[in-house]
């Protein structure tokens, strides 16, 4: 499966300068991907585009050739640096984690999730506890790649190799496509394929 963006060109209402011009990707399902630039350079609404977070924008994405789907479920899922931002602070987290799909005793276990936690609200729960649940929510079985937007910079560095390496591990049973942003060079020695600069891509 391909995961295609082309002349991706993009500047926020309120810029006068554009953030990204006339960006070309082409990603593949089966390699894991690493997406590397410097702070502000336009990673993560990069990432949003290649997701359908940001809708309006120049250029195509397509996966397999077909647009991202307007509405309903994202099958290109995005895991945000700060998962309480992203979450209902009303919802417990069992209805958080149903608004995605109904997760398996298996996959909570994977990432160390307490069945206690279920029962909380997402501000009862460390910022470690909620990026479990932010990207377990994001494995849905329909999903066909993931993007991880410095997922594991909030996390201590136990907790970041026991969730990369459980993603690693589904991403690869599933042939999910991968693509890690991070400023973490050696994480994204170890675990990608192949490294992107977003630099080098960006015409800016």
């Amino acid at each position: 499966m391909k995961l295609k963006a082309e002349n991706i060109t993009f500047k926020y209402p309120s810029a006068k300068k554009y953030l990204l011009k006339d960006v070309n990707l082409e990603l593949d399902s089966n390699k894991v991907i690493g997406l590397i630039g410097d702070s502000g350079s336009g990673k993560s609404t990069l990432c949003k585009i290649l997701s359908g977070y940001i809708p309006k924008y120049e250029g195509n994405v397509t996966l397999d050739g077909k647009p991202l789907p307007k509405k309903g479920f994202k099958p290109v899922q995005l895991i945000y640096q700060h998962p309480e931002k992203v979450m209902n602070p009303k919802w417990k987290m069992e209805q958080v984690l149903k608004e995605s799909w109904d997760v398996p005793d298996d996959i909570l276990k994977e990432f160390g999730i307490q069945k206690s936690w279920l029962t909380r609200f997402p501000q009862e729960l460390s910022g470690g506890e909620l990026q479990r649940f932010s990207v377990v929510r994001s494995l849905n079985p329909n999903t066909k790649f993931l993007i991880a937007d410095e997922m594991t910079t909030m996390l201590d560095a136990i907790t970041q190799v026991q969730i990369i390496d459980s993603v690693l591990k589904i991403v690869k049973e599933r042939k999910m496509g991968f693509i890690l942003v991070s400023h973490d060079m050696p994480l994204v020695e170890t675990i990608c394929d192949e490294k992107i600069y977003l630099k080098d891509i960006n015409n800016i």
